[in-house]
This record gives C-alpha cells, sequence and structure tokens, in this order.
C-alpha cells in the first residue's frame, strides 16, 4: 500500500514537470504528458502500471465530463446545436461503419462485428487536447464552443456502439430493428435519468440553506450519481452526466451562493487538471504491456494495421467535416442555421481537431479476456494496440500540426461584429448604467442620506463618463493605456500587501482581519487581470 501511495506521489511529481515543460516549450501539455508516459514506461520502476477501465469510467470519467458540461455555454451549445448533434451521432456512426467495413476487408480475421467493436471504439475525438491546443493560438471561439458540445456528446454515441457491437461478438447475433430502439432508449433514458437528478439536487440547493463546503462537496457527489444511476439500468451513464451537469450550469447563479461558486471553481480546476493529468499520462504507460499481449501478430505487422487504420480514421474524419459543412449550407434554405456558410476553413480545422485520447483507450481494455468457458475473445490484443497507436498518431502528429494549420489559413471570428475589447466596454457602461438607474429609481432617499451610497452612485457616474471618453477617443483600442494602468494598479495592490503585512508584524491588530484584507486584494488582482487581460 505505502509502495503504491508513493508511486502515485511521484507521478505527480512527474506529470507537474511535463506540465510546466510543456508551458515551456508552448505545447499542449496532453501530447507531452502521452509521450513523456511512453518514455517512462521503459523504465524498470513504471513498466507495470497498468489502467483499470473500471477506475476510467467510474472515477475519472464522470467528473471530467461534468466539469465539462458545467463549463460549456448553453447559449452556444443551443446556437451550434445542429452542427455539434450532426458531429456528435451521426460522424460516429459513419465513422463506425466505415472503419468496420474496412478493418472486415483488410485485417485477418475480423469479422464485421469486430470491425464496429474497433470503430465504435476509436471514433470518439478527445476534446481537452484540441480545446488546449485552440486555445493556445486563439481559435475561434465558435469553433471551439462546437468542439467542446462534440465532445459532450460523442463518447456516449460511441459507447453506445461499443456496447451493442460488443453484445454482437458475445452472442453471435445482432438485430437492426431491436439496436436501433435500444439506442434510442438508452440516449432518452440516460437523458431522463440526468436531468432528474440534477432537478432533485437543484431542489435540494434551493431548498436547504446550505455551508459553502456542504454545497462544493455535493457538486462533487453529483456526476457520481447521475452516472451510477443511469449505468445501474443499463442506460447512458455519459448522457446522464452531461445533461445533468448542463442542467445545474444553467441554474449555478440561483442554486450556489457566491461563496460556493468562488470555491467551486478552484476545487474543479484543480481536481480536473489532476484527473486528466493522471489520465494522458497512463495512457504512455500503457505501450510495454500492450505490446506484450500481441501474441500471435508480428509487432510489424500490427503496426502496418495500426497506421492503415489511423490514415483512414483521420481522412472520414475530414471528409465528414466537409459533409456537415455542406448539409447545413443545404438545411439553411429551409430552415435557420448558426452560420448558413461556414466555408473550409471551419471544416478543415474541425476535421483535423479529432486527437482520441483515454475514452477510447478504457473501452478498448473494457473487452473481456474472454468469450465463454476459455475461448479467448477474438483479435482483443490486435484490437488493443491498434487503438494505443490511433491516441498515439493523432495526438502526435494532430496535435503539433494543428498550431501551424489554425496559423497558415489565418481563420477570423466570422460572425462577431465587435471585438472583444468593444464587447467588454460596451458590456461595462451598460452594466454601470443600469445600476445607475436602479439606484436613481429604488434607492433615492438613500443617495441624499447614505454617504456610502452617494459615493457609489458617483463612482458608477464617473465610470460611464470614462467609457464614453474612451468611446470618443478611441483610447480602449490602445493595449499600450490598458498595460500601463494594470501595471500600476497591481503594483499598488502589491505596495497594500506589503503595508497590511507591516502592520501585522508591528501591531496588535487581528491576524484574522488582516488575512481577510490580503485575501480581498488577491480578489481585487484577480478581477483586475481577468478585466483588463492586456500582456
Amino acid at each position: 500500500m505505502q509502495h503504491t501511495l508513493l508511486e502515485y506521489l511521484y507521478l505527480i511529481l512527474i506529470i507537474l514537470g511535463l506540465v510546466l515543460l510543456a508551458y515551456r516549450i508552448k505545447i499542449a501539455y496532453p501530447i507531452v504528458l502521452v509521450l513523456g508516459g511512453l518514455l517512462l514506461s521503459f523504465t524498470v520502476e513504471f513498466s507495470r502500471v497498468w489502467i483499470d477501465p473500471e477506475i476510467i469510467f467510474l472515477i475519472f470519467l464522470p467528473p471530467l465530463l461534468y466539469e465539462a458540461a458545467m463549463q460549456t455555454s448553453w447559449k452556444e451549445f443551443w446556437k451550434f446545436r445542429r452542427v455539434i448533434m450532426s458531429f456528435a451521432f451521426p460522424l460516429v456512426i459513419i465513422t463506425s461503419t466505415i472503419i468496420a467495413i474496412f478493418a472486415h476487408s483488410y485485417l485477418p480475421g475480423f469479422t464485421l462485428a469486430l470491425g464496429f467493436l474497433l470503430g465504435g471504439i476509436i471514433s470518439p475525438p478527445d476534446a481537452v487536447s484540441a480545446t488546449t491546443i485552440m486555445r493556445q493560438v486563439n481559435a475561434p471561439k465558435s469553433l471551439v464552443s462546437v468542439i467542446e458540445g462534440e465532445s459532450l456528446l460523442n463518447d456516449a454515441s460511441s459507447l453506445i456502439v461499443v456496447r451493442f457491437a460488443l453484445a454482437a461478438v458475445l452472442t453471435g447475433q445482432f438485430s437492426l430493428e431491436k439496436a436501433t430502439i435500444d439506442f434510442v432508449l438508452v440516449i432518452v433514458m440516460g437523458v431522463l435519468i440526468g436531468l432528474g437528478i440534477g432537478l432533485l439536487f437543484y431542489f435540494i440547493y434551493r431548498w436547504l440553506r446550505l455551508p459553502s463546503n456542504v454545497e462544493t462537496v455535493l457538486t462533487l457527489l453529483a456526476p457520481y450519481i447521475m452516472y451510477y444511476c443511469a449505468e445501474h439500468f443499463e442506460f447512458s451513464g455519459v448522457l446522464a452526466v452531461v445533461s445533468g451537469g448542463l442542467y445545474l450550469s444553467s441554474r449555478r447563479l440561483k442554486m450556489l451562493s457566491y461563496k460556493s461558486r468562488m470555491e467551486g471553481v478552484n476545487v474543479w480546476s484543480n481536481l480536473v487538471f489532476v484527473l486528466n493529468g493522471f489520465i494522458f499520462l497512463l495512457i504512455g504507460l500503457q505501450l510495454p504491456l500492450i505490446v506484450q499481449e500481441l501474441g500471435d501478430t508480428s509487432l510489424n505487422e500490427a503496426i502496418r494495421y495500426a497506421l492503415v487504420i489511423s490514415g483512414v480514421l483521420i481522412i472520414t474524419r475530414i471528409l465528414c467535416t466537409f459533409g456537415a459543412a455542406w448539409f447545413t449550407i443545404l438545411a439553411s434554405r429551409f430552415i435557420r442555421v448558426a452560420n448558413a456558410n461556414p466555408g473550409w476553413k471551419s471544416p478543415l480545422i474541425a476535421g483535423w481537431a479529432g486527437m482520441r485520447g483515454v475514452v477510447s483507450l478504457a473501452a478498448a481494455m473494457s473487452i473481456p479476456l474472454y468469450l465463454s468457458g476459455d475461448q479467448a475473445f477474438p483479435q482483443r490484443n490486435l484490437i488493443l494496440f491498434i487503438t494505443f497507436v490511433v491516441i498515439l498518431v493523432t495526438l502526435v502528429l494532430q496535435g503539433l500540426t494543428l498550431p501551424w494549420l489554425i496559423r497558415k489559413i489565418d481563420m477570423k471570428e466570422e460572425d462577431e461584429a465587435l471585438s472583444e475589447d468593444e464587447q467588454n466596454r460596451m458590456i461595462l457602461r451598460q452594466l454601470s448604467e443600469y445600476c445607475l438607474e436602479w439606484l436613481r429609481l429604488r434607492h433615492a432617499e438613500a443617495r441624499e442620506k447614505n454617504p456610502y451610497v452617494s459615493n457609489l452612485y458617483e463612482k458608477l457616474r464617473t465610470d460611464i463618463a470614462l467609457y464614453d471618453q474612451q468611446h470618443q477617443s478611441g483610447v480602449h483600442q490602445d493595449p499600450g493605456v490598458l498595460r500601463e494602468y494594470r501595471a500600476i494598479y497591481l503594483e499598488m495592490l502589491e505596495e497594500q500587501r506589503k503595508w497590511l503585512s507591516y502592520i501585522n508584524r508591528s501591531t496588535e491588530l487581528s491576524d484574522e482581519l488582516i488575512r481577510k484584507h490580503l485575501a480581498l486584494l488577491d480578489m481585487e488582482e484577480y478581477k483586475v487581470r481577468e478585466k483588463y487581460p492586456v500582456v
């Protein structure tokens, strides 16, 4: 037990070191972690680290999906719902079918059912890698929203395909009619269970006045309850977590206190960072064990099969994204769509952002060892190896070249008439104007008698005057002015920290009060850096 704990502590230190390296060389950290894990797998100490697929599905997957759903903008999700739906379900089914047919004709001993099993396993892209890279190179937010929305749904659709393909291999029977009905039932009931549990948690938050730490812990329990309940009844746990997470995300302002929201963001961001770090590092560590289980298939043959399958997979996704763009243009003649003319740049980037990840590897490793009795599951080892190589090839090849592709085609945000700076100024001005009017109508008497309210009123008036001056002179477009202001403000905050620390040592003032003021300064610095993100 102590040895295992030390081993995982070493892995956490390695993860932190590799992430720092990724930031230094400006490469998405999932790529560096996978390659780092691959190198570590050749060492004696880490050559036998094995991922239990049950741990992935039951411990890692629910919180990762839930956090992604909570961070997803429902407005953006709904705006691009047709594109996201076309990516999440038809694309997965088309990809699985093409891989199934190709594997059946190209790989020795592969039946059509085994081909569908392989296709379902390697069809879902990993959004963590893609969105990490896209944010580093300032890709259009609309495209990032589509990739994030796709990732919330494609894991569920691919795992459903895997479930039915696995059943066909195990039983030797497959009914298209029954599979179609079960497919719809698994999706619908998974969504309903997630929404039902989400609604239950919403009422718990609203009815009970809970301390912030209890509310935060409940957010950690929610995804596991959603996932386990759905899986217990053999429905989609992934869709349960996604639908429940999206529902609670849209209600967070009503159900969580300000303190819970602030603490929750910190807890979840750090938790997801550690979980993702473990996942990608452990992917790289699996190579020696997977190679050892190849059996009769030679390593050269397995590599050739895997590279060919990777090529078919990449080409299929690109063709599907262009097909989705063409369908959007066609549909725009009959219904209203978010973007009636997506062009060729968005489909190309979305198609190339198809890196595979942990869900694929966990699904492959969840294949049972035996069909029945002592009969080994056919082609299990080769499926595992192909899945690993697909993950490695897509992460490294597409992950390293995606930033270059985005910069090369120079894709701009198409649907934003105003720059982010102009939108920010407009929001701040209109918010100040709204609050000024609210004070004037609701608290006119307090404004006359209460000096604090009067000072607040005058501050809002000053802010509005400043925003108007910026708009007229164009100062808001000069990053140098904001940079100078932010530098002076941050320097002033640091001086305040020094002064508070000094008086804490030399006076009898309460240390607890000093700590509270220091915490407020930290919040003010965070607000300034987010409000004026000038480098």
